[in-house]
């Protein structure tokens, strides 16, 4: 008699995740399957889509997974109120930009802002995966300018938005690889930005 044959137990989502970061940051979402995808983790095509419908809501619910995960170590280091808000900002600035060419997180960014046009939730769900890095450095150059180190009258959020736009020109032609390009000469151009832009 053929014994019944047992349900393989789906992967974590964690697992997921990490396995498509990395295919992605290594091929692009375009190339990726979700038959693929599923053969690298024993799961099937279905059951990936059963789970996350489409590439488009597994990239966005990758890039969220892997936001989370940074976003942890950031709000941690930006409320260590003992360290002076400068050496703050550094940090967030080292932890906003690549580690260098193919970053998997920045990889996932380029891909969300690829295929965001034409794509409402991508957008919806970019704001919000955004918004926690908007706050944390509002919240840091507030912090600055009740303390007296940033001018009384800064306009806080505006200057929070105008960095991390800079940030983000910065940090694209370090993520695809660009020649001329390193995140040493990024990190000194995004300090340099930063106090113009804050009056320090």
């Amino acid at each position: 008699m053929a014994q019944p044959r047992t349900r393989r137990p789906a992967r974590p989502r964690e697992e997921v995740y990490a396995a498509a970061r990395a295919a992605i940051a290594e091929h692009g979402l375009a190339r990726l399957t979700m038959a693929g995808l599923g053969e690298q983790l024993g799961m099937s095509a279905g059951h990936l889509l059963y789970y996350f419908g489409s590439k488009d809501q597994l990239l966005l619910e990758t890039l969220r997974w892997s936001e989370d995960l940074l976003g942890e170590q950031r709000s941690r280091e930006l409320a260590r109120h003992d360290v002076p808000v400068p050496e703050r900002l550094t940090r967030y600035l080292e932890l906003y930009l690549p580690e260098g060419p193919g970053d998997p997180r920045w990889a996932l960014w380029i891909e969300v802002w690829s295929r965001s046009p034409g794509a409402a939730e991508l957008r919806q769900g970019q704001l919000d995966i955004e918004a926690p890095w908007q706050d944390d450095l509002t919240a840091l150059l507030d912090e600055g300018r009740t303390t007296g180190l940033l001018p009384a009258a800064l306009p806080v959020p505006d200057r929070a938005t105008q960095l991390r736009a800079l940030l983000d020109g910065l940090a694209v032609p370090l993520a695809i690889g660009l020649p001329r390009t390193s995140r040493e000469a990024a990190l000194a151009q995004a300090a340099s930005a930063a106090r113009a832009l804050l009056g320090l």
